[in-house]
């Protein structure tokens, strides 16, 4: 959001292993727009809990529960600046998060907050998205 509030960067988020196509078309975008791009990519480690043989499945679903939001935001363009690319979410948020260690491990040290705080990250992600919406003049 930083960068794109200074209206003359590139910005996109992506994700290889949720829409390659999308990944490949910020790459190219970036890499003809004539100033500076910056592409945000997702990427589990093996401290994330996965085997990382798995990694492009658990970077799909961190998409489709609405952990990481796709979009493309091209100072060049015209009307809305941004580009939506993610959909609505189709999985679950916090069955996503609890399938990583980080988040386990919160849950088991802290039971009596964990669920709050759970719930309080999907809240987020769900605003964020909104708010990408609004940009993307997707209302």
């Amino acid at each position: 959001m930083m960068a794109m509030s200074y209206g003359y960067v590139y910005v996109a988020q992506v994700a290889m292993g949720a829409d390659p196509a999308q990944l490949l078309k910020a790459v190219n975008e970036a890499e003809a727009y004539h100033g500076p791009s910056l592409i945000i990519a997702y990427a589990p480690c093996i401290n994330h809990g996965i085997k990382m043989n798995q990694a492009q499945a658990e970077i799909k679903k961190a998409v489709a529960a609405g952990y990481w939001q796709l979009y493309r935001f091209n100072p060049e363009a015209e009307g809305a600046k941004l580009t939506l690319d993610s959909k609505d979410p189709t999985a679950d948020y916090q069955e996503f998060i609890k399938g990583e260690n980080r988040y386990a491990s919160l849950l088991r040290q802290f039971p009596t907050v964990a669920g709050s705080l759970f719930e309080q990250a999907e809240k987020d992600a769900a605003v964020r998205l909104e708010s990408y919406k609004k940009m993307a003049g997707k209302e």
